[in-house]
């Protein structure tokens, strides 16, 4: 069993779960990489270096409930607790208005973005509720989209406008026993996801038009600003966004 402190990532095999973790392992903090692809989890843990040893790959399907709850077991059989969850893993889909939107599209975004969501978070929330010493933190990630919708992209905001609800409500179910959870929501960076934005991107009033982006390390550094607070202390929301993009006054 470790001494160190024990954190779980999912979606840790790219973006910005992959540098999130990366930033943990580097900070002293035992990492259980999580998502689907092993391959790409091992890939996230070469990289940690001289810490990869302290970074463990366990491969799972969050939208799958008892892949979920083998997962949370295992964590805790290998590491004996969990002080922090990043609740990262999530999907978007391509420009779609509402009436042309496919269940199963609708379905596949809900069962990773709030479903598998509320897994993972459910399990935090009982290990942090049991464990001695109780307590720990939970941050999901949202994104300004929690806030302010894209142009046809109803099952995203839908499914991130969930996540500041379950946000709220856990950081207030957690309040009695030292659980803090926070929200980091996220602007355009730099990644895979959002290299078309520098190309240019659907606006409201219909043209194309491209989007500033900020880099990695600013999610980085505003996600590890939220994991050194004291569980006394909890940042419940915090936007980090590109200064030039157009959020504020979106629509």
């Amino acid at each position: 069993m470790s001494d160190k402190k024990i954190a779980l990532v999912t979606g840790a095999g790219s973006g910005i779960g992959r540098a999130c973790a990366l930033a943990l392992a580097s900070d002293g903090w035992t990492v259980v990489l999580a998502g689907r692809r092993l391959s790409a989890l091992e890939e996230t843990q070469q990289m940690a270096g001289s810490a990869s040893s302290d970074c463990v790959c366990m491969s799972a399907d969050l939208t799958d409930a008892q892949q979920v709850a083998n997962l949370f077991n295992a964590i805790i059989q290998r590491l004996g607790r969990l002080d922090l969850l990043f609740n990262n893993a999530g999907i978007s889909l391509p420009y779609t208005t509402p009436g042309d939107l496919a269940a199963s599209d609708w379905n596949a975004a809900i069962n990773v973005n709030v479903n598998a969501a509320f897994y993972c978070l459910s399990h935090a929330f009982k290990c942090m509720q049991t464990q001695q010493p109780q307590g720990g933190r939970i941050i999901n990630n949202g994104s300004v989209s929690a806030h302010v919708p894209r142009p046809g992209a109803i099952a995203y905001a839908a499914s991130k406008h969930a996540i500041t609800g379950m946000t709220r409500a856990a950081a207030l179910d957690g309040r009695p026993f030292n659980i803090a959870v926070g929200q980091m929501d996220i602007g355009n960076v730099a990644s895979d996801m959002t290299t078309a934005m520098a190309k240019g991107i659907r606006q409201p009033n219909g043209t194309i038009a491209p989007e500033a982006c900020m880099e990695m390390n600013c999610v980085v550094d505003t996600f590890m600003a939220m994991v050194r607070m004291p569980l006394h202390a909890n940042i419940l929301f915090a936007t980090v966004m590109a200064t030039q993009m157009p959020y504020v006054g979106r629509g």
